[in-house]
């Protein structure tokens, strides 16, 4: 077992914050005690911020396929970068950023183990389960965000996508919809089959029927997601009377898909999205979504981190979901408690 910054605290007889503080390069601590302290760990043999002086962290933005990491979702990504370079900041950290198009994993992991970084946040949005556990190879503090996989013990800040698909589905119950469809991802991420999931269990709870042909698959950028949807409607497809799609994105392109079909939103189906990025607001009509919090997420996953640096490094792996907020706005039509909905 590493040398942790708990054994330094004993050894020297002050608390672990002081002595993070003082690795850390951070005002709280006289300078006779601050030399005690890095004195200490010298002999100690602490060796965790040694390889980089300036104390970096580093995330690994990855693009397994491109289809939900591109420019569509670039403003999505800077929220979770605010939260993690705040983060970083807030802990006495710098934060580097590596970009990786759609390429083998062996090549993101190489790239990582050349770097001195002291810690990796993982963008997990397009890995798979397999993929996730490759990382093991860096041996070195890591936490995911924006991925969630159970009975992995990896540290993970995710948004509770099961909880949030349950908040769609109940709000449109509110607003009287009995017929409710979904729009996922044609490429599929571990968040979206979560808010699947999430969707066909909040259909249940509320004693509603399950078909499974009432989940239309599309591509999960903008202009893709128009044109599977388009080409959907093209073959006389009738939709649901509601459609809760997997993100604002898909909502986006199946809006202008069912507006050029010569069908109205909200008042021939409504959709709801999810994220609420800022095309939601704009939209026509705005449209109503699941707000989560990104930059929380990003905060969230540092302090994971930098956690994982004063502790013990085998301690129980974190699980973290942050919840989401239902935004309402035009784009779900009120059908009032007794109607059923749907196209005619």
């Amino acid at each position: 077992m590493g040398i942790r910054v708990k054994d330094i605290a004993e050894r020297v007889g002050v608390s672990p914050t002081t002595v993070s503080l003082v690795l850390n390069n951070k005002p709280g601590a006289g300078e006779e005690l601050r030399e005690r302290i890095l004195k200490t760990a010298r002999e100690l043999g602490y060796t965790a911020f040694r390889s980089s002086r300036a104390h970096s962290l580093c995330l690994l933005q990855i693009a397994r396929h491109g289809h939900a990491v591109n420019r569509d979702h670039d403003v999505f990504l800077a929220d979770y970068i605010e939260g993690l370079s705040h983060g970083a900041k807030q802990a006495g950290f710098t934060l580097e950023i590596l970009s990786f198009k759609p390429g083998p994993i062996a090549q993101v992991i190489e790239a990582a183990l050349g770097k001195t970084a002291a810690g990796f946040i993982i963008l997990g949005t397009e890995l798979s389960r397999e993929e996730v556990e490759a990382f093991e190879l860096l041996r070195k503090p890591l936490v995911f965000i924006d991925t969630y996989h159970e009975f992995l013990n990896f540290d993970f800040v995710d948004m509770n996508n099961e909880d949030s698909a349950y908040q769609i589905v109940s709000h449109l119950v509110a607003k009287g919809h009995r017929d409710l469809g979904m729009v996922k991802g044609a490429i599929e991420t571990r968040n979206f089959k979560l808010r699947e999931e999430g969707f066909i269990e909040s259909l249940a709870k509320f004693g509603l029927d399950f078909d499974p042909a009432r989940i239309y698959a599309v591509d999960s950028t903008f202009h893709g997601a128009f044109e599977d949807m388009s080409s959907i409607l093209a073959r006389g497809t009738r939709l649901p009377a509601a459609l809760f799609c997997a993100n604002d994105i898909i909502a986006c392109g199946c809006l202008r898909a069912i507006r050029q079909a010569g069908l109205r939103v909200p008042d021939d189906v409504s959709v709801v999205g999810f994220d609420d990025l800022p095309m939601s607001a704009i939209s026509d009509p705005p449209l109503t979504t699941i707000r989560v919090s990104k930059a929380q997420i990003g905060r969230m996953a540092i302090q994971l981190l930098v956690g994982r640096f004063h502790s013990d490094p085998e301690a129980p792996s974190a699980k973290v979901l942050i919840g989401g907020q239902l935004i309402e706005r035009q784009s779900v039509k009120d059908l009032g408690a007794t109607a059923h909905g749907g196209l005619s």
